[in-house]
C-alpha cells in the first residue's frame, strides 16, 4: 500500500511538472532573437537617442518581438572606432554604427563626400544622395557584411574662441579635423588639422589643446561646444565645406541566417528609409540648436561671405585634385565619382 502510495505521488508531481515544462519550452521557442548594436556616442546623445533607439523599437514591434536589438553605447563591448567595422565583420557584435572615414582608404569609392566643396548644406540631401550612391557603388567595397543603410550629415561648422572671417583667421588654428580628406581641407585653408576621436574635443578645448573643432551643429549640445566656444562660424549654401559619412553594418553570417520573415522586417527598415530617418534627424536637431544658440546671447554665429566662400574653394581645388590622383593610381574614376555625387546631392536637394 505504502509503494502504490508513493508510486502514485510521484506519478503525480511529474504530471504536474509536464505542463511547467511545457510552458518553460514554449517561452524558449518564442523567446526574441537578440541583436546587439554597438556605436561610439553616449546614449543621451542625439543620434542614438533620436534614430537609433527609436529604429530599434520599430524592428522589435514590426517582428511581433521575434527580433530585440539592444544598443550598447559609447564602445561599451570594447575596441576602438576604427575597430567597428571589423567587428560587425567577424561577428563580435551583430550591427555597429561607424564613419567609414574611421579606416582612411578602406573605403575609397565614398569619399568623394567628404571631400571639400562637393557635399550639399543640408542633411537630407547628403544622406538619400549617399545611399543612392552607395547602392550603385559600395557592393563590393563593403561585401564583407549586410551594409544596412549608409548616409551623411549636414553642414560642418567651425566652432573657436576666435573670430573668422577669411583664410587669413584660420592660419595657425589647432582644429580638431573629423576626417583625413576635411584635414586637407582644413590644411589647404591654412589651419593645423588634429586628428582625435569625437568624445575626446570637450577635453582638448578645454585643455587648450585645440583652438577648435569643425563639426555640425546636431552634436554640439551633447559635447557642450557651446559653452566651449563663443564663435560658431558657418559656410553658405552648398556646396559646403565638408561632411562625414556612416555606415550601419550588419554581420553577414546573422543576416543571412534570419528566416525570411524577419530579414523583411530588417530590409524595410533599411536604405533608403533608414537614411531619410538620419538626414531629417541633423537638419531638424541642427536647425533646433542654431536657434537656442542664437537666442541664447553668449555666443556669436558667423558665416563667411560668398566672396571669401570661392577663396576658400579655390583654395582646396588642390585637395580634390590629389584624391583624383590618388584613386587613379588604384584604377578608379574618382573624377567621375565626383562628378556623380554632386550630380546626386543636387537631385535630392528638395529631400
Amino acid at each position: 500500500m505504502e509503494l502504490t502510495r508513493r508510486k502514485f505521488m510521484t506519478y503525480s508531481a511529474v504530471a504536474m511538472a509536464a505542463p511547467a515544462v511545457l510552458r518553460v519550452s514554449g517561452a524558449r521557442a518564442q523567446e526574441a532573437t537578440v541583436l546587439r548594436l554597438h556605436h561610439y556616442l553616449p546614449p543621451a546623445a542625439n543620434f542614438p537617442s533620436l534614430v537609433l533607439a527609436p529604429w530599434a523599437k520599430k524592428i522589435e514591434e514590426e517582428s511581433g518581438q521575434k527580433l530585440k536589438v539592444e544598443l550598447f553605447p559609447a564602445l561599451q563591448l570594447g575596441g576602438k572606432l576604427p575597430q567597428l567595422y571589423d567587428q560587425a565583420k567577424h561577428g563580435v557584435v551583430d550591427i555597429v554604427w561607424t564613419l567609414p572615414g574611421a579606416t582612411p582608404g578602406r573605403f575609397p569609392s565614398i569619399e568623394p563626400f567628404e571631400l571639400p566643396f562637393v557635399a550639399g548644406a543640408k542633411g537630407i540631401q547628403n544622406a538619400l544622395a549617399c545611399q543612392e550612391f552607395a547602392d550603385k557603388h559600395l557592393t563590393k567595397e563593403t561585401a564583407d557584411v549586410k551594409l544596412l543603410s549608409c548616409w551623411a550629415h549636414d553642414a560642418g561648422v567651425i566652432h573657436t574662441n576666435a573670430a573668422i572671417s577669411s583664410m587669413d583667421d584660420l592660419k595657425g588654428l589647432k582644429l580638431r579635423s573629423p576626417t583625413r580628406l576635411a584635414g586637407e581641407a582644413l590644411a589647404a585653408l591654412g589651419a593645423t588639422p588634429v586628428g582625435m576621436p569625437l568624445p575626446q574635443v570637450p577635453e582638448a578645448l578645454a585643455q587648450k589643446a585645440i583652438d577648435g573643432c569643425v563639426i555640425p551643429w546636431e552634436v554640439v549640445p551633447s559635447l557642450k561646444i557651446d559653452q566651449l566656444t563663443r564663435i560658431h562660424t558657418q559656410i553658405p549654401g552648398s556646396p559646403t565645406l565638408y561632411t562625414a559619412t556612416f555606415f550601419l553594418a550588419m554581420n553577414l553570417n546573422r543576416y543571412n541566417g534570419l528566416p525570411d520573415d524577419l530579414k523583411a522586417v530588417i530590409d524595410n527598415n533599411s536604405g533608403k528609409s533608414f537614411a531619410a530617418l538620419a538626414g531629417k534627424m541633423w537638419d531638424d536637431v541642427g536647425a533646433d540648436v542654431l536657434s537656442k544658440i542664437q537666442s541664447d546671447g553668449s555666443s556669436q554665429v558667423a558665416t563667411i561671405s560668398e566672396d571669401e566662400k570661392k577663396k576658400w574653394i579655390d583654395a582646396t581645388k588642390p585637395a580634390q585634385d590629389k584624391w583624383v590622383e590618388e584613386m587613379k593610381a588604384k584604377g578608379i574614376d574618382g573624377a567621375a565619382l565626383v562628378d556623380e555625387v554632386r550630380t546626386l546631392v543636387a537631385k535630392h536637394a528638395n529631400g
